[in-house]
């Protein structure tokens, strides 16, 4: 009976297009939430280095703590257990979905509701924040792009709130 059952995303599959500025969906992608007290360990069972600094990004991992980074992939990637090894690699691909911010404008709209100085903010870095009082995780990935990750639960809500800023 599952089988049958679709999924269907909390915010609209069309890009809201603006003046300098769109918000689209990102396409769907495989999300791990890893954790280890040594960063060494990870790097053994995923066989890459994974980024030491708080706010770095590699090859798709992004260090948000001391202890903790964040995977980004394909649908279907599958990662080692790490039995035996002190880390915790768990599957969250299922509870967040991205949304994508693009344009000149793109800091100017996420700094509507969030605290950080987006202007300044490198292209490569990543970071748990706010928009507002939502989490999210905010990944620079080009001068005039931000992948805004945030829980799918409030996911509708952030896209109507970026869109509207999109719209002044």
């Amino acid at each position: 009976m599952s089988e049958h059952l679709t999924r269907a995303e909390p915010v609209p599959t069309e890009a809201f297009v603006g003046k300098d500025v769109s918000v689209h969906l990102a396409a769907p992608m495989a999300r791990y939430s890893l954790r280890a007290r040594q960063p060494q360990a990870l790097e053994t069972v995923l066989g890459v280095k994974v980024p030491k600094k708080i706010g770095a990004t590699e090859g798709g991992i992004a260090c948000l703590g001391p202890d903790e980074w964040l995977l980004r992939g394909d649908i279907g990637s599958k990662l080692p257990t790490g039995s035996g090894l002190a880390i915790a690699l768990v599957d969250i691909s299922d509870r967040a979905v991205c949304l994508v911010v693009e344009g000149p404008r793109c800091a100017e709209i996420l700094n509507a509701g969030c605290p950080l100085d987006l202007e300044n903010f490198a292209v490569g870095r990543a970071t748990r924040t706010v928009f507002e009082t939502v989490e999210i995780v905010l990944i620079r990935t080009a001068e005039d792009q931000f992948h805004v990750e945030v829980w799918r639960s409030f996911a509708s809500w952030l896209w109507t709130a970026l869109t509207n800023a999109a719209q002044h």
